[in-house]
């Protein structure tokens, strides 16, 4: 307190009150403060409105949503009820296009591998818990749902933790999971031999499946199951009744095979009988004049040659094609050449897209017409009416669906845009992201256990690729148009810079594929820093909350 003049009571000042209120004076001062609030009214009255105006400020500060005054409150309510058929129109057209892209590009790639026998009711099941890759999945599919429940549970631990605060939620989470880990899971027998040769006599009959490692693989015996060969050299002279898988230099078919056959290999030569359908991916595929596949064969090769007999399809990406025997279906064929003997015979259409015209030789039978031939040009850039379209719905299906995701996370699809404006870490944590994840989740996938991860971080890491380009987008109508908190406004602009992002793809893909390669990963990598960014900022922000001090009373 200031010295006294004349008769005039003096007063503290407002600093002064503050630090008593705050608990910030020494203990004689305070009793100073304290004393001459009890005498003097003015600064009795000066003290309660500080202290009203501090608790305002923590409430303000503890609150996570500021209330509305009431006439923006009401307007805000008759908005929401005005246009509430927005969403219907909005998901109706996500699920019509959803409906559009299936039935227009996936279903048909579904049935043509259907038909080349990677058989499935659904798109997950065809490429991991069907017999194309590994048969042995169906008798274990519990366990991985077990699996796959406990990998969403945790993670919606993680993700929701805060709501995990109360006792009871959390109890049922532990019972449940307890009592999937108690459900009983079917046995697989599975049996596996390695060594510098390994054979299967013929006397031996083996039930179920075998994994078979060594230098020299001969198979003269029965397996009822599957058979996955590693080695330097696999022969088979005796009788599979499932799929032969085989990884090897040499794969030599004499006997029978009721499944598939599938191998990486240097060289396939099937001389005796394949069940269903023959694909390799090797250096030479040879169907002997004695061989016979029961279904379609595929390769993608540098030579194909079909002596025998082949009851479906033939599709073949190789650089030259030979066929000189029978084949009960069409031939669709790409490379450099194609050869049909004499002696062959086709039943199907042919097709050939290569650089020089097919050699069909006097004789051959083909019974649905002569060949159709494509040029190949390499050099070649479509740009005609169909691509146009496709691109067209191409931006209008990501418009479409960046309009969803900035409508469900307007805050979010903001703070992303504005991490965009950052080139450089955005760049640069792109690029590691776009590295690192699918590597690290064909990792996981070797493991059993950490299959359902990997399959999982492979899905949000597409969802990440198709989202990169929205954000970008987004980033280059701000840049046009200036920034905007208004929701509808971000709609807009990310709709603009869309719609200049698909024009600018089109330049871009009649100049050189190249350069339309490297400019649409310079967008994903763009954009998925900019996701990555905010990501880890607002996980940053949520673990590093600083606790409010409780209100003074």
């Amino acid at each position: 307190m200031t010295p006294s003049q004349g008769t005039a009571q003096n007063h503290l000042d407002e600093m002064t009150l503050l630090l008593f209120l705050e608990r910030q004076l020494d203990r004689e001062r305070a009793a100073e403060v304290s004393s001459h609030m009890q005498e003097c009214g003015d600064c009795t009255t000066l003290f309660r409105a500080l202290d009203r105006e501090s608790r305002l400020l923590t409430r303000a500060m503890l609150e996570e949503e500021e209330s509305l005054p009431a006439r923006l409150a009401s307007f805000q309510q008759k908005a929401k009820r005005s246009m509430q058929w927005i969403w219907m129109v909005t998901f109706g057209l996500a699920a019509t296009g959803v409906y559009a892209i299936y039935t227009s590009y996936v279903e048909p790639v579904q049935n043509r591998l259907q038909d080349a026998g990677f058989g499935g009711t659904n798109l997950l099941g065809l490429l991991v818990f069907q017999g194309a890759f590994w048969k042995g999945w169906q008798s274990m599919l519990s366990l991985v749902e077990i699996l796959a429940f406990l990998v969403v549970g945790v993670s919606a631990a993680l993700l929701f933790r805060r709501w995990f605060r109360r006792g009871t939620l959390a109890a049922l989470l532990v019972t449940g999971m307890c009592g999937a880990l108690m459900i009983p899971v079917n046995a697989a027998a599975f049996e596996s031999r390695k060594g510098e040769t390994v054979e299967v006599s013929k006397d031996e009959s083996i039930k179920g499946d075998i994994l078979l490692t060594g230098n020299r693989i001969v198979v003269d015996g029965n397996v009822d199951g599957d058979v996955y060969a590693f080695g330097q050299d696999v022969e088979v002279n005796g009788h599979i009744t499932g799929d032969l898988i085989s990884g090897s230099q040499t794969t030599r078919v004499n006997g029978t095979v009721d499944g598939n056959v599938r191998g990486f290999v240097n060289t396939v030569t099937v001389a005796g009988n394949v069940g269903r359908n023959l694909m390799a991916w090797a250096q030479v595929v040879n169907v002997d004049s004695k061989g016979k596949v029961g279904r379609s064969l595929t390769s993608f090769c540098q030579s194909l040659g079909v002596d025998g007999q082949v009851g479906g399809d033939v599709v073949s990406f190789n650089q030259s094609t030979r066929i000189a025997g029978t084949i009960d279906g069409g031939l669709n064929a790409r490379g450099e050449l194609l050869t049909i003997k004499s002696k062959a015979r086709i039943t199907g259409p042919v097709k050939f897209e290569g650089e020089k015209e097919p050699r069909v030789e006097e004789g051959a039978v083909l019974t649905a017409g002569p060949v159709s031939f494509t040029k190949h040009m390499p050099n070649h850039r479509e740009g005609g009416k169909g691509y146009l379209f496709f691109r067209l719905l191409w931006t209008c299906s990501f418009i479409l669906y960046g309009m969803v995701l900035t409508l469900l996370m307007p805050r979010f699809a903001g703070d992303c845009v504005s991490s965009a404006e950052n080139a450089g870490p955005s760049l640069g944590i792109g690029l590691l992201i776009l590295l690192s994840t699918p590597i690290a989740a064909g990792l996981a996938c070797f493991t059993f256990v950490g299959l359902p991860l990997g399959i999982l971080t492979l899905v949000l890491w597409l969802v990440l690729l198709f989202s990169a380009q929205i954000v970008f987008g987004s980033l280059l109508g701000r840049w046009i148009l200036g920034p905007t908190e208004d929701t509808w406004g971000r709609v807009g602009r990310m709709a603009l810079g869309m719609a200049i992002l698909g024009v600018a793809v089109i330049i871009v893909h009649q100049t050189n594929h190249w350069i339309e390669f490297f400019f649409k990963m310079a967008l994903m990598i763009w954009g998925i820093g900019a996701i990555s960014l905010t990501i880890y900022k607002r996980l940053q922000r949520s673990s590093g909350a600083i606790v409010a001090p409780p209100m003074v009373a």
